[in-house]
């Protein structure tokens, strides 16, 4: 197995994870088969340029975050600096609170 790609793999399945979507929902987002996400998110295959922007886009990250892990711009590392202060259990818990203050603020 590639471990860049199992990297990436880990990469997508952690954020579609937090974005709570099941495989077969990001599948459909990012309009590929669910056992091709699984493959993806497992390293066992690579995938196209087009297919990365699709899961980029649906996961709505950046093409370089997915593939180095890194960032994109000061305000994502600042961000993420701040994510890993914190254990797993605790970073569901910000991302519902922050899905929670999303959802309210654009009921207003």
């Amino acid at each position: 197995m590639n471990s860049f790609y199992y990297n990436i793999g880990g990469r997508i399945r952690s954020l579609r994870e937090l974005n709570r979507y099941t495989r077969e929902k990001f599948a459909e987002i990012a309009d590929i088969s669910p056992k091709f996400l699984y493959e993806i998110e497992t390293g066992q295959k690579g995938f196209s340029a087009d297919t990365l922007h699709r899961i980029a886009k649906g996961l709505s990250v950046s093409c370089e975050y997915i593939l180095s892990g890194e960032p994109s711009n000061s305000i994502d590392g600042e961000i993420q600096k701040s994510l890993n202060l914190f254990n797993e259990p605790q970073k569901k818990k910000l991302t519902e609170l922050i899905h929670a203050i999303y959802e309210l603020s654009i009921l207003k």
